[in-house]
């Protein structure tokens, strides 16, 4: 049975069996309790965290871990501000108490073990893996259209980190090389990760809180302390795969990983990419996964020309089809705008790379989860 009709299936038995009888224990559940409850029976939390069946010897047994995965996904599906307010709101809501896995307040973890418990996953990448987990499960045997790649800004209340210097080589000789003369150049980052594995692709990248810079759709510079969120979005506003990195990082330089993240996941037909990718490795990497890149064309030093040939286009009265193609790009753009509007995009108070990644995966799992539910039911 493919994921789409075990979903569907779930839910017309959610709606006739399972909810009646919630209803009639917990009272009315409204419509969005109704969908936290489908979007947590969609993953297997407790296939992470099985429950032991002998207490280990000496000390106190741990608390499970699963309804807190539940609370922290609750948290991001109800747009809670910080833990210390859901854990309010877990003691006051029997409803959203008992969907997470507990019965009584009493049962409730403390701020200590919910601290405790978001540094296991931050460390464990928990969210990630199941975000991984649930496009597998979504996407197998589909094929995608179009796959869309972007950044966004993430504003972290950190100190940024000081940039390091780069040590002094040998003084570079001015002016242009003679004749027959071959200067050593450092080979660039899209250069190298040509050759090499996903890991140290990753490992490569950047990942401390520094200032980013970059220019709006209006032309003008905007600069913010934190971090950045690379990011694929299929057809239908469904996350792929994340990348969180420096905010100081270029978006090229996470291309190559972040398609072959991507494409280890689904199958798709078209890359869709803003100017900021315009690069020759990039292309080729598109090429060598069999997809057709679309790449909007950074004009540099031809900018004159590039308007030439778009005003050619205007009045010739006619859209090219890669242009049209090109339009579904703002799939990604209207993700980043869910996730910082009603995912906890922009309720971040954890520090450090690890912890702000986890933070984010949660905010993209519960999205992921609730546009799957409105694409399938």
């Amino acid at each position: 049975m493919s994921f789409a009709m075990h979903l569907s299936d779930h839910w017309i038995r959610c709606q006739y069996e399972l909810f009646p009888l919630l209803e009639d224990n917990l009272g009315a559940l409204p419509g969005r309790y109704q969908k936290l409850y489908l979007a947590l029976e969609a993953i297997d939390v407790e296939g992470f965290f099985p429950r032991p069946s002998v207490h280990r010897l000496g000390g106190r047994p741990q608390q499970r871990r699963a309804p807190i995965v539940r609370a922290f996904l609750a948290k991001m599906y109800f747009n809670i501000q910080t833990t210390s307010a859901l854990r309010e709101r877990l003691l006051a809501d029997q409803k959203l108490r008992s969907l997470c896995g507990w019965s009584s307040s009493s049962e409730v973890s403390s701020k200590a073990t919910f601290s405790r418990a978001f540094k296991e996953f931050a460390q464990m990448q928990f969210p990630a893996r199941l975000h991984a987990k649930l496009i597998e499960a979504g996407y197998k045997e589909k094929l995608v259209g179009h796959i869309s790649r972007d950044s966004t800004a993430i504003r972290a209340r950190e100190k940024p980190v000081t940039k390091p210097k780069k040590p002094k080589g040998p003084k570079r000789k001015r002016g242009r090389p003679r004749k027959g003369e071959e200067r050593a150049k450092e080979p660039r980052r899209l250069e190298l990760q040509g050759t090499m594995s996903k890991a140290e692709m990753l490992e490569d990248l950047p990942k401390a809180c520094t200032v980013g810079c970059e220019k709006n759709a209006k032309g003008r510079k905007r600069s913010w302390i934190g971090y950045k969120l690379h990011l694929d979005a299929a057809d239908g506003q469904i996350p792929i795969s994340c990348i969180v990195t420096s905010a100081s990082l270029h978006d090229s330089q996470v291309a190559i990983p972040l398609a072959t993240i991507t494409a280890e996941r689904v199958d798709n037909m078209y890359d869709l990419m803003d100017s900021a990718y315009d690069a020759a490795e990039i292309y080729a990497h598109s090429s060598a996964l069999e997809h057709k890149p679309i790449i909007d064309k950074n004009p540099r030093s031809k900018k004159a020309a590039y308007q030439l040939a778009q005003k050619a286009d205007k009045n010739a009265g006619f859209v090219p089809a890669e242009r049209e193609r090109y339009r579904e790009r703002s799939t990604v753009e209207r993700v980043f705008g869910r996730l910082e509007d009603e995912f906890g995009g922009r309720n971040l108070y954890v520090r450090g790379h690890m912890k702000v990644t986890c933070h984010l995966m949660f905010g993209v799992l519960a999205l992921t989860l609730d546009q799957l539910m409105r694409m399938l039911l």
